[in-house]
């Protein structure tokens, strides 16, 4: 699994992870049991701090992808996988992207112009999704 992450995207690093993460398992580079790097191997490899990496981690276990079991790791949890489900919405979301790129391409943006305008729309997306769930928590 190749990570790339770019700090000057405007999009938090854990987030970047945490979508390349999806990317790798949606895609089958990393298979549904499989167990990722380790926190703080993986943050050596990427020249980061441990926290970043662990808060990523623990939105993925949050969102199902993933499990952190004690002592063991991070592993790809069966049903997060690449199961069919998964499988299903990414094949029908490619189509609706390379036409929305072809759309874009035509009016003449760059490759760097279309990559921020989407990194853009995707951090406004996670915003909106992150103010919706905080609206319906309860505190106790």
């Amino acid at each position: 699994m190749v990570l790339k992450l770019n700090p000057a995207s405007g999009v938090p690093i854990y987030l970047q992870l945490m979508e390349q993460i999806k990317y790798a398992i949606e895609t089958g580079a990393v298979r549904a049991g499989e167990q990722l790097p380790g926190i703080r191997r993986l943050a050596e490899d990427l020249v980061m701090n441990p926290n970043t990496v662990a808060k990523a981690y623990r939105e993925l276990e949050h969102e199902g992808v993933i499990e952190l079991r004690h002592g063991s790791g991070a592993f790809v949890s069966e049903n997060g996988g690449n199961g069919r489900g998964r499988a299903d919405r990414f094949d029908k979301a490619k189509p609706v992207l390379e036409a929305a790129m072809r759309t874009i391409a035509s009016l003449g943006l760059t490759e760097e112009e279309m990559r921020r305008l989407f990194e853009n729309e995707l951090n406004e997306l996670r915003e909106r999704r992150g103010r919706a769930a905080g609206n319906g928590r309860t505190s106790h």
